[in-house]
């Protein structure tokens, strides 16, 4: 369980993080979204001690990450793939880690073959591409067999092979009784694995829920209706009391409405429905929704002096070193593809 009380975290006059409270527990993949320079990663590396809060507290099983004995049996982290030393090969860089923290040699065995890397064990990782990058990243979160395991954008980078395996990876650490924190932008993949969101913005706590009231909360639910007779479906609903609104396309939207008290309205009145469909958001639209006013950095059109028409993205400058990661800036995924 990581729990954090009052977290806050500010780079002279900038509040990265403001007060945060929230727990992340066991049994569920939990999510952590917000928009760029939302504090996410610094949140993270908070989390780890690889920054210390400006005021707030965090604990990992009521424990300072710190105070924590040989941390990598309690909790695993990726949270830069890139923080290896490319001079070493993959089982060198996972024994090193290994020996930090008493792990036996031969686990470095074993997850090098649950990412998929046994062949290429000893080869450089300066050579590996990002999503093999990423892959024995997470074989380093995996290596002390941990609790409680936390990803930053695990899925950077990772063909589509890649993706299936790390989000069913996540969802079975979970239904084991582990502790899964997730940060990602990719929110069609995060609506498949996450059960539970914490979203933030501006470094403020915006929600705390599961997804499906998430979703629920910051969205429109309606149902959408198509028939070849229009005015007497109309009459119809009027007639039960039902507003309907009427698309550009002809067909009638109800907000809020039951798709089966619909349905047996018309059979009633023995109208033919072409379409009897419910509509509800995506996780991306709910987020887009909740966030439009936290969002700090937006893309704009072609400016003069200005060929890239957009506001550079960045969190606060943070110091990049780690035992074994390293924190990162709240970006959008790359575009680099796994070999």
């Amino acid at each position: 369980m990581i729990e954090l009380q009052g977290l806050t975290k500010r780079y002279g006059d900038k509040t990265a993080v403001d007060h945060l409270t929230f727990t992340v527990r066991p049994g569920v993949v939990t999510g952590f979204l917000g928009p760029n320079g939302a504090g996410k990663s610094t949140t993270m590396r908070m989390m780890l001690d690889l920054d210390n809060p400006t005021a707030g507290d965090v604990r990992i099983d009521g424990k300072h990450y710190r105070d924590l004995n040989e941390p990598f049996k309690y909790i695993g982290a990726l949270l830069d793939a890139k923080a290896i030393h490319g001079g070493r090969t993959a089982y060198n860089h996972l024994l090193c880690l290994a020996q930090s923290n008493r792990i036996p040699a031969s686990r470095v065995d074993e997850v090098l073959e649950t990412v998929g890397l046994s062949s290429v064990a000893k080869k450089r990782s300066k050579g590996f591409s990002l999503g093999m990058g990423q892959r024995l990243g997470i074989a380093g979160a995996l290596l002390g067999d941990p609790e409680i395991l936390m990803f930053d954008e695990p899925v950077n980078g990772l063909d589509p092979e890649g993706i299936h395996w790390i989000r069913n990876l996540m969802k079975d650490l979970a239904a084991q009784g582990r502790t899964v924190f997730v940060s990602s932008h990719l929110m069609s993949e995060m609506a498949l694995t996450a059960e539970h969101l914490v979203v933030i913005g501006q470094g403020r706590l915006l929600a705390d829920t599961s997804m499906a009231d998430f979703i629920a909360t910051n969205s429109r639910s309606y149902v959408r209706v198509r028939t070849p007779d229009p005015e007497r479906l109309r009459d119809a609903l009027a007639a039960a009391q039902i507003i309907p609104v009427v698309t550009g396309d002809g067909s009638f939207e109800i907000e809020g409405g039951d798709p089966a008290r619909i349905g047996e309205l018309a059979a009633k009145h023995q109208l033919t429905l072409h379409e009897l469909s419910p509509q509800r958001a995506s996780l991306e639209e709910a987020f887009m929704q909740l966030t439009a006013d936290s969002v700090e950095y937006h893309a704009g059109g072609h400016l003069a002096g200005d060929p890239a028409g957009a506001v550079p993205v960045t969190d606060p400058a943070a110091p990049q070193w780690g035992a074994g990661w390293s924190g990162g800036k709240d970006s959008t995924p790359s575009t680099g593809k796994e070999s």
